[in-house]
């Protein structure tokens, strides 16, 4: 055991710092500033699990969201971004909702945080935090709010579930998220329930979940030998699909890897 851990374990780690300070004040030095432990918000704000559990958003509890969000979007903490969420919360009661908004401007100090709802929601805006009054079902209406944000870089569709809307709200604003940016949906278990416009039937081509699922295809386009095939746009701007319970987290960005299947399929491709 060195002297220095010895001094430390018998004055203890407080006193050990204020020797130090007072040697410096001895020897003219400036005395070295304390560092302040965060306190509040602050102390929290690197934690998306703790900070939906303080301003109360069913992301954690209800659901499990927070730590796949913390994991995906970790790579954003201190970057200039917009941040659109689809559905603010509390329906059509007056001064609810708003919850995740301020959560996500509290894990995120240099975002722009914009959401949109078909209610009113302006009582949610401050410094950082912008809403809108938007239809999910309309592409119109979705083009517009988009129109007035500019650039989208994380894009969260927690609005009404209902899988033609969702399937609207992707068909429209996919194309307008940039590349490297995050596509997210909440709540894919609509897709399952008929009195949410979803199915029983696990292979109705008009769910979310189907959707979502045909995107995992895409991903593999290259490796296709149908020569007619025309990729689609998802085939083409997908690189990434993780699915997580009723949570489904998409990455975009340029698909074109390339393809081994002329080497391992040399049978198939010689009579080409």
């Amino acid at each position: 055991m060195s002297i220095r851990t010895t001094v430390k374990n018998v004055l203890g780690e407080k006193n050990v710092r204020v020797v130090r300070q007072l040697k410096r004040r001895i020897s003219g030095q400036p005395p070295q500033p304390v560092k302040k432990k965060p306190t509040g918000i602050d102390a929290i704000s690197h934690d998306l699990n703790k900070l939906a559990v303080h301003f109360k958003t069913d992301k954690w509890g209800a659901h499990r969201y927070t730590q796949h969000y913390q994991r995906h979007l970790q790579h954003l903490k201190n970057e200039e971004f917009n941040l659109l969420e689809i559905g603010i919360g509390g329906y059509n009661r007056p001064g609810q909702g708003g919850a995740s908004l301020r959560m996500w401007k509290a894990f995120f100090p240099k975002a722009q945080i914009f959401g949109m709802d078909i209610q009113d929601k302006s009582h949610v805006d401050e410094d950082r935090i912008t809403t809108f009054i938007g239809d999910q079902s309309d592409p119109s209406s979705l083009n517009a709010v988009a129109d007035k944000i500019g650039d989208l870089d994380v894009i969260i569709d927690d609005g009404s579930h209902r899988p033609p809307h969702v399937l609207t709200t992707f068909a429209t604003l996919f194309p307008r998220l940039k590349d490297g940016g995050i596509y997210v949906v909440e709540d894919t278990q609509s897709s399952y329930w008929p009195e949410w416009m979803g199915s029983e039937d696990l292979d109705d081509p008009n769910t979310s979940m189907a959707m979502l699922k045909r995107l995992t295809d895409g991903l593999n386009y290259e490796e296709f030998v149908d020569e007619h095939y025309q990729p689609s746009y998802t085939d083409l701007n997908v690189v990434g699909v993780h699915f997580y319970h009723n949570l489904v987290i998409i990455e975009k960005g340029k698909n074109a890897e390339g393809t081994n299947k002329r080497s391992a399929l040399k049978a198939r491709y010689a009579k080409k």
